[in-house]
């Protein structure tokens, strides 16, 4: 698995390593490897400025040397998000199907789309503040596709050339400012800062051999509160690529949040929503594991 990942070191210098996930529940921590270590400190330097990482062909990317064993060291445990500057963070709403019927929605007909600002990412191991202003706060796991190519109008059979990889995301939601404020406010609701986790890294697309049959999870507090499959997809990601590119470019860098399954917070009776102290883990098998811990607005 070739998997990017960004971190701060002891001296707070920002790093780009290849990620590397223990291969059992026993095994030991995960472990990283800085492209300087690999290639040099100019090349990591260069493709950490901006979104240069996700506009590498697939020969450059092929042409990155393995780490041998003793290059390998412990991954922190707190990581910065792997994309650091997208364009655009693009959500779907309502894309499983079993998630609008626990709603109560129908069957969208076309993608429901909205967005999160770039100052909600945080990284693997980092806070959710949960703000003062809201009490229904939701949790959502999320497939992220992360594109690799400037398209527009790209029809769905060539969509797939687009992306560069997948990331592990989780869409806080405000249900009280999304839902339950005049005209419905999804943009607010879902732009608190630290509302879009993603991480620990980006897995490139080669890796995953069908992103439409990946087993995907969250746990909170070890109770897992959503199990489902990206087969619930009700548009799938080439489906979403050409829609999306009907209205505007999208860049190396940009990321799609595909949607949630089923077990929000929300729907549930009572409803379940999140609180300070609360360990959220986001599982997508092949991809990773994103954990993030829960705490209130000082």
């Amino acid at each position: 698995m070739v998997a990017f990942c960004r971190y701060v070191e002891s001296s707070g210098v920002t790093r780009l390593a290849i990620r590397k996930e223990p291969e059992t529940q026993l095994a030991p921590r995960p472990k990283v490897c800085p492209i300087a270590d690999l290639l040099d400190e100019a090349t990591e330097q260069k493709w950490l400025q901006g979104n240069n990482l996700f506009a590498l062909s697939s020969d450059e990317l092929k042409a990155l040397p393995t780490p041998d064993a003793s290059q390998w060291m412990d991954a922190p445990a707190t990581m910065l998000p792997p994309v650091a500057t997208p364009e655009k963070i693009l959500c779907i709403g309502l894309n499983y199907l079993d998630h609008a019927i626990e709603t109560g929605a129908e069957k969208p007909t076309l993608p429901v789309v909205f967005s999160k600002f770039n100052s909600a990412l945080v990284g693997h191991g980092q806070d959710i503040v949960l703000p003062s202003i809201s009490d229904r706060v939701d949790y959502e796991a999320e497939l992220v596709v992360v594109i690799g190519k400037e398209c527009r109008h790209v029809a769905a059979e060539d969509a797939m050339r687009c992306v560069f990889g997948y990331a592990v995301g989780h869409d806080v939601s405000s249900r009280d400012w999304q839902k339950g404020r005049p005209g419905g406010q999804w943009l607010v609701g879902k732009s608190f800062d630290t509302f879009a986790p993603l991480g620990p890294a980006v897995v490139t697309v080669d890796e995953i051999n069908d992103p439409g049959n990946l087993p995907i999870r969250m746990l909170i507090n070890g109770e897992t509160l959503q199990d489902s499959n990206t087969e619930q997809l009700i548009f799938d990601i080439p489906a979403l690529i050409a829609h999306l590119t009907k209205f505007m470019t999208l860049r190396p860098g940009d990321l799609i949040f595909t949607g949630t399954p089923s077990g929000v917070g929300d729907a549930r009776t009572p409803p379940r929503y999140l609180a300070p102290g609360d360990r959220c883990v986001v599982e997508i098998d092949g991809i990773g594991r994103l954990e993030n811990t829960c705490q209130a607005e000082a």
